[in-house]
C-alpha cells in the first residue's frame, strides 16, 4: 500500500500541472489565487517538491478539486463507506467531504512518535477550524505557540505564519475545516482558566 500512494503522490505533479492548464492559469495567477510562491508551484508541478497537506489544501480550492481526487490515493477501508484515506509525511487525512468548492473537512491522525517535531510555519490563503478529538496538538500561530487538549478547538486565518502537529510524543486524532477568506465556521471552544482564544490555550 506504501507503494502504492507514493506512486500517487509522485503523480500529483502531473495533475496539477494538467489543471493548471486546462483552466489557462500561469503560475503567478496561481500563486496569486492560493498564496504559495511561483517557484514552488513550479516546483511541485516538475516533481522537485514533495507535496505536502499545507501545499494541497490551497491547490485543491483554488482548482475546484477535492483532496483525494488531487491526490487520487487508491481506496481503502469499507466500501460501502468509500472514504479514501491518504498517508501524508506521517500523519493519515481522511476526507469527509466530497464535492469541490465551499468549506472543506477532514479527519487527521498523527501517531505517536519517540520526540516531537520542529514547528515549520508556513502561510497560504484561506481559513481554517481545527478540534481536537484525542490527544493534544500543538499550535503554532504568529507569535502565539499553543497547546489544545480534547474538546478545545481553534480558528484562524492561514495568511497568518501557521504549524500544527503532535504536542510531545503520544499521538493526537483531530478534525480540520479549511474554507476560503470570509467562510468562517464560528465554533470554539471555551476558553480554559481565561488564556488563549478560541479555546486554545498557550503551551506550557
Amino acid at each position: 500500500m506504501s507503494d502504492e500512494l507514493d506512486h500517487a503522490l509522485d503523480a500529483v505533479g502531473r495533475r496539477l500541472r494538467a489543471l493548471r492548464t486546462k483552466r489557462d492559469l500561469t503560475l503567478t495567477e496561481l500563486s496569486e489565487a492560493t498564496g504559495i510562491s511561483v517557484s514552488t508551484l513550479s516546483r511541485l508541478e516538475s516533481g522537485a517538491r514533495r507535496p505536502t497537506l499545507e501545499l494541497l489544501l490551497p491547490l485543491a480550492r483554488a482548482h475546484g478539486v477535492t483532496l483525494d481526487e488531487l491526490v487520487d490515493a487508491p481506496p481503502t477501508g469499507d466500501p460501502r463507506v468509500h472514504l479514501r484515506p491518504t498517508r501524508m509525511h506521517g500523519r493519515t487525512v481522511v476526507p469527509l467531504t466530497r464535492r469541490p468548492g465551499g468549506i472543506q473537512a477532514y479527519k487527521m491522525v498523527i501517531p505517536a512518535g519517540s520526540a516531537a517535531p520542529e514547528p515549520e510555519p508556513r502561510t497560504h490563503e484561506g481559513y481554517e477550524w481545527l478540534y481536537v478529538l484525542n490527544g493534544r496538538l500543538r499550535l503554532v500561530l504568529g507569535e502565539h505557540d499553543l497547546v489544545l487538549e480534547p474538546g478545545e478547538a481553534a480558528e484562524f486565518d492561514t495568511r497568518v505564519p501557521h504549524w500544527f502537529d503532535r504536542a510531545g510524543g503520544e499521538g493526537v486524532e483531530f478534525l480540520s475545516l479549511f474554507g476560503k477568506q470570509g467562510e468562517r465556521m464560528h465554533v470554539r471552544a471555551r476558553p480554559t482558566h481565561g488564556r488563549g482564544t478560541g479555546g486554545t490555550r498557550d503551551r506550557d
